[in-house]
């Protein structure tokens, strides 16, 4: 088989099992059928089945997983037209992304260290709750290893949006502003995409955190290195 077609072929079964699948959640919304997670299945699945390796694949489609960072950007759009909201709470926001990426990195680390996980899992997990442009980027600076950041970064952001309503349920979280910033810090794109079904408030805090605790966590990337290891 030749690059092209193997390259068109990738192309083609990937885009057509997401689209089907979103199809198949509008029918039965269920966590299996997520996007997220039953479109990653039946990719593996078919990549054990047809004997195309992981790196044939990816090296292939990795374009499509550098569209991820002008798709991140693009959150910035509605976080402009919504200054007004960001301005009335730039203080409370601002303390909630510093102890959001806080706590994600050292209840990470150590919960991976408790476990006695390998270093480099440790190092992978440690950006786990950012979006993906931003977790490779950071996990580069302190010796992560991207395959396993790319995997619990999707993990991260699956758990948010499937426990996301019912965490603000029990904790009684009625407002608007706090149940988008958590879905932002906690649970990134994913987490975002949720915030902005709950409503448009929702939706531009969780950017305006998302893209902000990612940013963070790519400047702190090599203290985060040199000094937790």
């Amino acid at each position: 088989m030749t690059d092209l077609i193997l390259s068109v072929l990738c192309f083609a079964v990937t885009l057509g099992l997401y689209y089907a699948n979103k199809r198949l959640y509008r029918w039965r919304r269920t966590l299996l059928f997520m996007p997220l997670v039953f479109t990653p299945i039946v990719l593996v699945v078919l990549l054990v089945v047809t004997r195309v390796s992981y790196q044939d694949y990816i090296g292939e489609t990795h374009w499509l997983l550098w569209l991820l960072g002008p798709s991140t950007i693009a959150f910035a759009v509605p976080v402009y037209e919504n200054m007004a909201i960001i301005r009335r709470h730039w203080i409370s926001l601002s303390a909630g992304v510093l102890t959001a990426v806080t706590v994600a990195v050292f209840s990470s680390v150590w919960l991976a260290r408790m476990l006695t996980l390998p270093e480099e899992i440790q190092r992978s997990l440690a950006v786990r709750s950012i979006t993906t442009p931003f977790a490779l980027a950071a996990a580069k600076q302190e010796g992560g290893q991207p395959d396993l950041v790319a995997l619990f970064v999707v993990i991260t952001g699956v758990f948010g949006m499937a426990v996301g309503d019912l965490l603000f349920l029990r904790l009684a979280v009625r407002s608007a502003l706090a149940k988008g910033a958590g879905l932002g810090a906690a649970s990134h794109g994913a987490g975002t995409a949720k915030a902005y079904l709950l409503g448009p408030q929702e939706g531009v805090v969780s950017s305006l955190v998302m893209m902000l605790a990612g940013v963070l966590t790519v400047v702190i990337a090599p203290l985060i290195g040199r000094y937790m290891w």
